[in-house]
């Protein structure tokens, strides 16, 4: 866990309710966290299940692995340390968002399960919920989509220390959600995640 470096400062609490936030919104704020390889559907399934959101008047907005290393994360590689920083910023961030009542979506292969843990304790420690869903695609069927052709170089040695071939995916021992996104279809797995929030409360105040 990262240590506050800074010195003199102090936390400065607003005078907006949680409470409030969730009546404003009519929803209570969440963080979905999918994990999985890389193209096991995570970002597919995100961006659907953000657009069934939305289209039933729930505020919500998705973080994905790619999109932010182009911005907030565009100084980290994937080595082991820039992996468990890339992920700890963005717990830092899904909770912020998750705090403002929005249903948060977040994208991640995020292979460490010790990392995946860390964003579920800043949660848990805000009182906030971390539905931790393992899109549970074999690797065989991975490989067949290949979208970026990642796996072709992988496995031609062209890149070193990638998710599942020389790199290790830690799966998550007892997740909220286990998504079989090689068996089901976008739609089907959507409307899991979606009737595992309506079932626990999180779309309404």
């Amino acid at each position: 866990m990262a240590e506050i470096k800074a010195t003199n400062i102090t936390y400065h609490e607003g005078h907006v309710t949680r409470g409030e936030r969730n009546a404003l919104l009519g929803q209570k704020g969440c963080t979905i966290w999918f994990t999985g390889l890389s193209a096991c559907g995570k970002s597919t399934i995100a961006v659907a299940l953000e657009q069934v959101l939305t289209q039933k008047k729930h505020a919500t907005y998705v973080l994905d692995g790619d999109n932010i290393r182009f911005g907030l994360n565009k100084n980290l590689g994937f080595s082991a340390a820039d992996r468990e920083e890339n992920i700890r910023r963005i717990g830092e961030v899904a909770k912020l968002f998750a705090e403002s009542s929005l249903i948060t979506i977040a994208s991640f292969i995020s292979p460490y399960r010790k990392d995946r843990d860390a964003a579920r304790k800043i949660h848990a420690d805000a009182g906030l919920g971390f539905i931790e869903c393992h899109v549970n695609t074999p690797i065989e069927v991975c490989e067949q989509r290949d979208p970026k052709g990642l796996y072709k170089k992988a496995r031609a040695g062209e890149i070193k220390g990638f998710t599942g071939i020389d790199d290790p995916y830690e799966a998550p021992e007892s997740p909220e959600l286990v998504v079989p996104a090689g068996e089901q279809s976008v739609a089907d797995c959507v409307a899991q995640v979606f009737n595992y929030l309506e079932s626990k409360g999180f779309l309404t105040p």
